[in-house]
């Protein structure tokens, strides 16, 4: 042992560091989403590499070596948006920090606007909004619309008369990906009976991932809002304004400061 702190350099101990840091980033940047669940496979097969070469097997050796000549290949395939991601925040500025934050108070301002007057005219709507956990799953079965987020464009995809108002309504950095997207609906006996579909949906969505959603009571226009499988109910226009904006802009710039 005191050999090795003796052979131990300052250089050893600051690439030590930048390698931890680096894993640590990754774990971060897949916690709670799929690619986790892909690296738990990966270390499986490392397992079982190091496991048949013990035993000497050696069919099932040459399989997983012939495997892991084509890894860094699938792995840019399979961690493709995590990669991207990654690059994205390595790319940030204070500057675009500021502007990025800017565009998210209007996006919840239009929001919280929209959720008043269809819950004046005591219309139902389902609001989604994506965090870190991706919902592309969600919005590939519903309609494609890439647009701003406005009140007025809210209103008319939860229009009674809209094809497409009964799904939820997916917003992706401060723009509507997808409307009419259909949502896991949470069951159990111990959920409110005056539960609708929209406020299951929003319980379903917010306990499986991180996404956010506000709901609009079709019976009674009364606004709630899901988190983590949670809901508060009966929130005013202040009330929701607050609570998104602490949700989304506080998050940030704790990210920020992390990073």
């Amino acid at each position: 042992m005191e050999k090795f702190f003796e052979q131990l350099r300052w250089q050893d101990l600051i690439d030590i560091a930048i390698v931890s840091f680096i894993i640590y980033k990754i774990f971060i940047l897949v916690k709670g989403t799929r690619a986790a669940r892909m690296l738990i496979g990966i270390g499986v097969l490392l397992a079982i590499s190091l496991i048949s070469r013990f035993f000497e097997l050696y069919t099932l050796d040459w399989l997983i070596q012939s495997f892991w000549t084509q890894i860094v290949i699938i792995l840019i395939i399979l961690f493709q948006p995590e990669i991207r991601k990654a690059l994205a925040q390595m790319g940030e500025t204070p500057l675009l920090h500021r502007f990025s934050s800017a565009e998210e108070m209007k996006t919840i301002e239009e929001i919280v606007k929209a959720s008043q007057g269809l819950a004046n005219k005591k219309i139902g709507a389902l609001i989604v909004f994506e965090r870190n956990v991706s919902l592309n799953e969600y919005v590939e079965i519903g309609v494609p619309l890439e647009a701003r987020v406005t009140k007025e464009l809210l209103m008319s995809i939860f229009h009674p008369t809209s094809p497409i108002h009964d799904g939820a309504v997916i917003i992706k950095k401060n723009r509507i990906v997808a409307a009419g997207c259909f949502l896991p609906i949470k069951l159990g006996a111990d959920l409110k009976k005056t539960y609708g579909t929209r406020h299951r949906a929003a319980l379903g969505i917010t306990e499986e991932t991180d996404a956010v959603a506000v709901i609009v009571s079709e019976e009674t226009g009364a606004i709630s809002l899901a988190v983590n499988g949670e809901l508060f109910s009966n929130l005013d226009m202040e009330t929701l304004r607050e609570k998104l904006t602490n949700l989304f802009t506080t998050e940030r710039e704790r990210k920020w400061a992390e990073f």
